[in-house]
């Protein structure tokens, strides 16, 4: 009798430390399902302390195709129609408005984007462009002797490290762009910072392509984004055609709904032009230009605008002051290849830009590779780090409270610095790198999200 008792005691008080053990982890799993996700921060950035210092200024800053060819061709009827098949094709596939806000995250247009339109195959050029990228020499003929040399053969062997999965699409191909602009409206971006070479020039491995331009505002308008310029460095820009410049831009384009234009401080509504490789023409040439003094000032006219510079070395800081530019970008996704683009300088350049009263525009990307058209350059790789790296410069970048942040870039694939979609794909010559484990669509994501975050934090920047 006395076991018995003994037992049953011991059952009881079992079942009730039990019972209590229970609801115990009950109310710890409801207490977690009231929380919201986005309630938790996004922590401190990703191994800033790990990643390379600041390196030396090499050659490949001159190296990014800075001489230009004035290129004649009978591609221009070809381009002209496309225009008006692509504004058929937008009106025979367009979604009701309301569909697409539904479906897309709301652009941030304080997040822009680099995007490149020089890609071209035989479908819609007539050959491939820039796909089949020379391989670069080293500037050093002893090294150069050690690595390969010729050009990318198309479409198995592409001028990239990874292979988009749209393929070795055409920038004038009217589904490929607005692929692009669904794109870029999922990644939450805003603006779309369109590479810009006058009417008739190009890169050296490319072709014109102004003619374009018209297509690009039409699909992104139908996709609420807007476009602004970047300006590259073609041959003899100065003060003067950059006037020029800058009146056929805003006399050709400036009256499109997606036409970009920003909110000043002072109430202002102003475009915006990047100025890519600006530190190549001295300050005082420019000063002839943004300036009010200047002897070609562009102030206080129907043509006035903010003009952001290429900030590369410490030094270009007082330069572009000096120059009368509106504030400066760093563009390079590689985090201690110049100190513009060095995470870890971007605090002393806010402060910099704010007792100055100019805006300061970090660059993020999610990584450099560009070994498949400079082979040499294998120093100067950034692994992605399964997305970590982006998301450390997004971090970094909302340090220092900027009010806009660039994206290097949306498609600038010899460069490895792209977020558009790549697959998986390998041929008999080439093992493309990829974005596994995670989807094809996954630093479209990312840039979605750190757009919501940058948003929020915003919100109290502002408070």
């Amino acid at each position: 009798i006395l076991n018995y008792d003994i037992m049953a005691r011991f059952r009881r008080r079992t079942c009730i430390i039990l019972l209590l053990f229970i609801l115990f982890i009950c109310s710890i799993m409801m207490a977690l399902k009231t929380l919201r996700p986005d309630r938790a921060g996004f922590g401190d950035p990703f191994g800033l302390g790990l990643l390379p210092e600041l390196q030396q200024r090499t050659v490949l800053l001159d190296s990014k195709e800075n001489s230009l060819n004035r290129i004649q061709g009978d591609t221009v009827t070809r381009v002209s129609n496309l225009h008006s098949i692509a504004v058929n094709t937008m009106k025979a596939s367009m979604p009701s408005v309301n569909k697409l806000e539904e479906e897309l995250s709301s652009p941030n247009y304080n997040f822009h984007i680099f995007y490149y339109t020089w890609y071209g195959n035989p479908q819609f050029d007539g050959k491939y462009i820039h796909w089949n990228h020379p391989l670069l020499p080293h500037w050093d003929p002893k090294i150069a002797n050690n690595y390969p040399k010729g050009r990318h053969n198309p479409p198995e062997d592409i001028g990239a490290n990874f292979y988009p999965e749209l393929g070795s699409y055409s920038s004038k191909d009217p589904t490929v762009i607005e692929a692009h602009m669904k794109q870029m409206r999922s990644a939450s971006t805003g603006v779309i910072v369109l590479s810009w070479y006058p009417p008739g020039m190009a890169d050296e491995n490319g072709e014109p392509t102004d003619d374009l331009v018209p297509i690009v505002l039409d699909y992104a308008h139908k996709y609420n984004l807007k476009v602004t310029f970047h300006i590259e460095p073609y041959k003899d820009r100065d003060d003067r055609s950059m006037y020029h410049n800058v009146k056929y831009i805003i006399d050709k384009y400036g009256g499109h709904p997606a036409f970009y234009r920003h909110k000043t401080s002072t109430g202002r509504l102003l475009p915006m032009f990047y100025v890519y490789d600006s530190y190549v023409t001295i300050p005082e040439i420019w000063a002839n230009l943004l300036t009010v003094s200047g002897s070609q000032s562009i102030r206080n006219t129907p043509y006035d605008a903010l003009f952001i510079a290429l900030l590369v070395e410490e030094r270009h800081k007082h330069d572009i002051h000096r120059s009368g530019f509106d504030g400066m970008y760093t563009y390079f996704a590689t985090n201690g290849f110049s100190y513009g683009s060095s995470h870890h300088n971007w605090a002393s350049l806010k402060a910099f830009c704010d007792s100055n009263n100019l805006m300061f525009i970090p660059s993020v990307g999610p990584g450099y590779i560009d070994t498949s058209i400079r082979p040499w350059n294998n120093h100067n790789t950034r692994n992605r780090v399964n997305g970590k790296y982006y998301e450390t410069a997004f971090s970094a970048a909302l340090l220092v409270r900027p009010e806009i942040i660039s994206i290097t870039s949306f498609n600038e694939w010899h460069e490895g610095t792209q977020i558009e979609k790549a697959v998986p794909k390998r041929t008999g010559q080439v093992v493309y790198l990829d974005y596994k484990p995670h989807k094809p669509s996954i630093y479209l994501e990312l840039t979605q999200k750190w757009s919501e975050k940058y948003r929020k934090e915003q919100e109290q920047w502002l408070m």
